[in-house]
């Protein structure tokens, strides 16, 4: 699972970095990217544009949008096999980019920690979107985050991890045509170039949003 995350970049970084247009009014540095929030996504049918969807897909033919809340995550192993995720995995594909993620470690107090690459670049998250319109006529737009078995790293943590694209395979992602081979980009991020570490449980609450939820917790204390 991924429940939270981080994408804090400067604007003038997000477009060497991504190659897209960023409309400095609407983005601003996340530091705990929460469900249901409005939050950047680079989608196959503007790959050039950041645009800002809700986290929690809510796929075209649901009755209503509360179903997102139960569809931040989708499972690399079962997307062409569930009807909340095929047509999106053959037709709406998207990233998600980020500089961080958090995951609850399973021991007694659930220690949140975030994890990150080692070399401390933003990277993508491999997502599906999709749109859905009310009787009223308003258009939500909305993303899921890929999930797949952790890596050596994750798995000390959490049973789930997010599909992390490498570099090179994201545009391939984000082409405007169905490829079920794209099935095997799906897979671990390598774990050796990872860190993770402890942070405050400020984070448990997405009501808290500041740098220092990055901040080691050890640190924190001294």
């Amino acid at each position: 699972m991924c429940g939270r995350y981080s994408f804090a970049v400067e604007d003038a970084l997000i477009l060497e970095r991504f190659g897209v247009r960023v409309r400095t009014a609407i983005y601003i540095s996340r530091y705990n990217c929460s469900p249901s929030q409005k939050l950047a996504v680079i989608a196959n049918d503007a790959p050039d544009t950041l645009q800002f969807f809700r986290w929690g897909l809510v796929p075209s033919w649901a009755k209503e949008p509360s179903i997102g809340n139960k569809l931040i995550n989708a499972r690399a192993e079962t997307l062409v096999e569930k009807p909340s995720f095929k047509k999106s995995f053959l037709t709406r594909r998207c990233l998600v980019p980020a500089t961080g993620f958090f995951e609850w470690k399973k021991d007694a107090a659930k220690t949140p920690m975030h994890i990150r690459l080692k070399d401390k670049e933003a990277f993508c998250f491999a997502g599906l979107w999709d749109n859905w319109v009310s009787l009223e006529g308003e258009t939500v737009h909305s993303f899921s985050i890929i999930t797949t078995s952790p890596n050596a790293l994750v798995e000390q943590i959490h049973n789930r991890m997010p599909v992390i694209l490498h570099r090179d395979d994201e545009q391939r992602w984000i082409e405007p045509k169905s490829d079920l081979s794209l099935v095997e980009l799906l897979k671990p991020y390598p774990a050796e170039r990872m860190e993770a570490w402890p942070v405050s449980w400020l984070v448990n609450s997405p009501k808290n949003d500041l740098p220092a939820l990055l901040d080691r917790w050890q640190d924190l204390l001294l």
